[in-house]
C-alpha cells in the first residue's frame, strides 16, 4: 500500500468490528460508524453465546474460510487478552439421509476434520441429555464450541481503536454517496470523505441501500434459555448442538453452567418490516415449538424458560451471504445476508473486507459468495 487509505466502516457490529480491527492492523485510517455502540443487543450479535464449528452443513466451500477465521480467533484472543471462544465440541444430529447431514459428513471427509461418529448407544452413554430417533446420525465436531458475541464485538472494536481507529458511536449513517475515486459518508453530524467504505449494517441494509440488487430478508429471531433438571448438562463434556430435522434447532449450554440456550432455524423466524420497530416481547404461543422440541429431544430441560431475547438476522434466498463490491461502485465493500451463519466466520470476513477495501482483491476463496457477476435476486 503506497499511501495510507481512509476507510469508513458503516456498522461496527459482528462484521464491522472485525473489519475495523483488520483495517487498522494494516495501517489504514479507519473511522467506524454505529447507530448504537459496539456490543449492543439490537441486532444479531447478542445472546451471550454463538456456535463456532469447523464442519459445515450448508456447503463444504466454507471450510477454508472457517480455517482462516479459526486462526484469527486465536489472534484476536491473544491481542485482547480475553477468552472470546471456548472449544467444547459441537454435536450435529439428524436423519442420516438428510441433505445437511450428508453435506457435513462430506465436508469432514474432504477436509480431514477432527470428528467422531457416535452410534445411538455411545450418544446415550456420553451425552444422556440428548435423544435421537431411529435413522438419526450423531457427529461430534471436536474443533468447535461457543463464542461470546458481545464481548467479541467490543474487544475487536477496542483493539481497532488501540491501533488508531476512530469509532463514532450513536451516529447512524444516512447515505453513502460515490464521488470521483471515493465515497462520502453522510450522518446527522455532517459529511466525511473516504477512499472506500465497508458496509456491514446487518438488518438495516435495506434502509441504507434501498436499491440493492439482491434481496435480503430481515427476520425476527427468538432465543430462549432453559434450566436443566439433571446433572447431565453439567458434565465434563458440554458441547453445543445442532439438530437438522424434522425441526431445525440449535443450542448451547451457558458459559456459567446455569442454563441452556435454544434457537430455531430461519424458516421458523417471522419477517421484520421495520428494523427500527422490532417487537422485542415474546408471546406465549411463540414458545409452543420450543416446548415440543424439549419434550421430544431435550427432556432434561425444564419446560418454562428463565430468559427470552429477540434479535434480527438477514437472509438471502440462497442462504449464501453477499460479500464483495457493490455493483457499480468498487469503492463500497458489502458484507450482508449471512443467514444466521456469520458469527463464526466474522474474523475472516473482516479480513476479506480489509483486503477488498485496500487492494480490490483477496486471496481467500470467496467466488461462491462474491457479489461480482452475481445475479440479482
Amino acid at each position: 500500500m503506497s499511501a495510507k487509505k481512509r476507510v469508513a466502516v458503516v456498522g461496527v457490529g459482528t462484521m464491522g468490528s472485525q473489519a475495523a480491527w483488520r483495517l487498522a492492523a494494516r495501517g489504514a485510517e479507519v473511522v467506524g460508524y454505529d447507530r448504537f455502540a459496539p456490543g449492543h443487543d439490537r441486532s444479531a450479535a447478542g445472546g451471550e453465546s454463538r456456535i463456532f464449528r469447523s464442519a459445515h452443513f450448508e456447503d463444504s466451500r466454507y471450510v477454508p474460510l472457517l480455517r482462516h477465521a479459526d486462526a484469527l480467533w486465536d489472534r484476536l484472543q491473544e491481542e485482547s487478552d480475553r477468552e472470546l471462544r471456548r472449544l467444547t465440541g459441537c454435536l450435529l444430529m439428524g436423519p442420516t439421509e438428510h441433505q445437511q447431514m450428508r453435506t457435513v459428513l462430506d465436508s469432514i471427509a474432504e477436509h480431514g476434520l477432527d470428528h467422531e461418529v457416535l452410534a445411538a448407544e455411545q450418544l446415550a452413554r456420553r451425552f444422556p441429555q440428548f435423544r435421537i430417533e431411529d435413522g438419526d446420525a450423531a457427529v461430534l465436531d471436536r474443533h468447535a464450541g461457543f463464542i461470546r458475541p458481545e464481548l467479541t464485538v467490543q474487544s475487536a472494536a477496542l483493539r481497532a481503536e488501540q491501533l488508531g481507529a476512530r469509532i463514532e458511536r450513536y451516529t447512524p449513517v444516512r447515505e453513502i454517496v460515490p464521488f470521483g475515486d471515493g465515497v462520502a459518508i453522510h450522518t446527522d453530524e455532517g459529511s466525511e470523505r473516504f477512499d472506500a467504505a465497508v458496509v456491514t449494517v446487518g438488518p438495516w441494509i435495506n434502509d441504507l441501500l434501498p436499491d440493492l440488487p439482491w434481496e435480503v430478508d430481515i427476520r425476527r429471531v427468538i432465543s430462549a434459555w432453559y434450566v436443566p433438571t439433571t446433572d447431565a448438562w453439567h458434565g465434563k463434556e458440554r458441547p453445543a448442538f445442532i439438530r437438522t430435522a424434522p425441526t431445525h434447532c440449535y443450542g448451547l449450554p451457558s458459559p456459567d453452567g446455569v442454563s441452556v440456550k435454544l434457537g430455531l432455524s430461519s424458516a421458523l423466524h417471522q419477517p421484520v418490516g421495520d428494523p427500527n420497530q422490532l417487537k422485542r416481547t415474546v408471546d406465549p404461543a411463540e414458545l409452543d415449538i420450543f416446548t415440543d422440541l424439549l419434550g421430544r429431544y431435550l427432556p432434561d430441560l425444564h419446560p418454562d424458560p428463565i430468559r427470552l431475547s429477540v434479535f434480527m438476522e438477514g437472509y438471502t434466498d440462497s442462504s449464501r451471504p453477499l460479500v464483495g463490491p457493490l455493483q457499480g461502485d468498487d469503492n463500497v465493500v458489502l458484507l450482508a445476508g449471512f443467514s444466521g451463519h456469520g458469527f463464526k466466520l466474522s474474523p475472516a470476513m473482516g479480513d476479506i473486507a480489509a483486503d477488498l477495501a485496500l487492494t480490490g482483491t483477496t486471496p481467500q476463496p470467496i467466488d461462491f459468495i462474491c457479489t461480482v457477476n452475481r445475479a440479482a435476486a
